[in-house]
């Protein structure tokens, strides 16, 4: 795990893509520690991390090309085993894949609440679900290619609809 500077952008799980927008060192407790204070870009949330926590939080750097490239292969399979539970259990297994920040489980989620929807209706939290998936990894996506979102939306929708 590299250490992250200002500037850099970072994956913080559930959140999306953050930009390193300092490291603040503050005193608790009698110790100092150092925290990374990331803007959350879709949002303008501020969030501070200890940076000795950074594991433990999930914090990542964005895809790489081949990751990126590992995701589009996930996004078109569709020779995939639709989850037959009931509609709130695969809500509880996608709301955890989500919940892990991997770009590949947000993948799979995305893929699968896609194909299924082409079955069935979705459950309004499936569809939030959804978008929340599309969401974080559009954003990611986009950083990584250093495209916009608009045309990333667009790649999906030709996956989907092919």
């Amino acid at each position: 795990m590299t250490p992250f500077k200002v500037g850099d952008k970072a994956v913080y799980p559930a959140q999306g893509v953050a930009e390193v927008v300092g490291i603040d060192t503050k005193e608790i407790m009698g110790t100092s520690q150092t925290f990374y204070v990331l803007r959350v870009m879709d949002s303008d949330k501020r969030i501070m991390i200890p940076v000795n926590n950074v594991k433990n939080v999930g914090l990542r750097s964005v895809m790489t090309p081949s990751e990126l490239e590992e995701v589009y292969d996930i996004l078109r399979e569709r020779d995939v085993d639709l989850n037959q539970q009931t509609w709130n259990r695969r809500y509880r297994a996608y709301l955890e894949k989500i919940q892990t920040g991997s770009p590949y489980e947000i993948a799979a989620v995305l893929r699968d609440l896609n194909l299924l929807k082409f079955h069935k209706a979705l459950s309004f939290g499936e569809r939030k679900m959804l978008d929340k998936a599309r969401r974080l990894l559009v954003q990611e996506m986009a950083v990584a290619k250093d495209a916009s979102e608009e045309a990333v939306m667009e790649e999906l929708e030709h996956i989907f609809t092919a």
